[in-house]
């Protein structure tokens, strides 16, 4: 059974807010498995990213805000399953990369556990591709593919604005890094991809993982033994 949990504002000390003070990102736990869905709101206008279920109550705890992009770091059921709500709901277009795009579209009847999801995701609007840039307002995000999770995975690391945010979705959690033992799924790939993250992305930058806490890149660096 789907969850929903508005966490609210969601601050970091160690990330600059903008001037104006109108950068914004919320967190709704959302899912069987407590997936983090984030909404970066900036000039009255919202990126959604990862709506695992529930769409139609994130769109109305945003009430008020035009949400302009739903973006999925990955395919997975637990990341997809509020997209087509939520896109009903608002009349936003949904992005993700062309590798995962046919997975998220059958999400539900290919998940392995067995567990009931709201909805496939339905065929993007967007496919997101290495260098791309999203966002909404003065916050964009580098979409940077990090498969090895799925085969299509990726990261949406914060520019303008947004610097020293980056979105992780599940390729590297707080001291753990994604699973690849789900069809699709590389351990040699995703290492690839976790030796790209830590060689570009600047230590200082704040992660937002897919589940759990988030965490820093400086901290995983020194501690996470798969970045050692």
């Amino acid at each position: 059974m789907s969850r929903f949990w508005d966490k609210g504002t969601v601050s970091f000390d160690d990330v600059p807010a903008m001037a104006d003070g109108t950068l914004e990102l919320r967190r709704f736990e959302v899912s069987p498995f407590s997936t983090n869905c984030y909404a970066v709101v900036c000039a009255g206008k919202a990126l959604v990213i990862d709506p695992g279920a529930a769409g139609a109550r994130i769109a109305s705890a945003l009430d008020g805000v035009e949400v302009s992009l739903v973006a999925a770091t990955h395919g997975h059921a637990d990341h997809v399953g509020g997209v087509a709500a939520l896109v009903a709901a608002t009349g936003a277009p949904f992005a993700i990369s062309a590798e995962d795009a046919e997975l998220a579209q059958v999400a539900r009847s290919a998940h392995a556990f067995g567990i009931e999801y709201d909805d496939d995701a339905p065929a993007p609007s967007q496919l997101l591709a290495a260098g791309d840039v999203i966002g909404v307002g003065e916050a964009r995000f580098e979409v940077v593919p990090t498969p090895g999770h799925t085969p299509g995975g990726v990261c949406l690391v914060g520019r303008d604005a947004a610097a020293g945010l980056a979105f992780v979705g599940d390729t590297l959690f707080a001291g753990s890094a994604g699973r690849t033992d789900l069809p699709g799924g590389s351990t040699p790939t995703l290492m690839r991809s976790l030796r790209l993250l830590a060689t570009t992305i600047p230590a200082s930058t704040h992660l937002l993982c897919g589940h759990g806490d988030d965490t820093t890149m400086s901290w995983e660096l020194a501690t996470n033994p798969y970045l050692r």
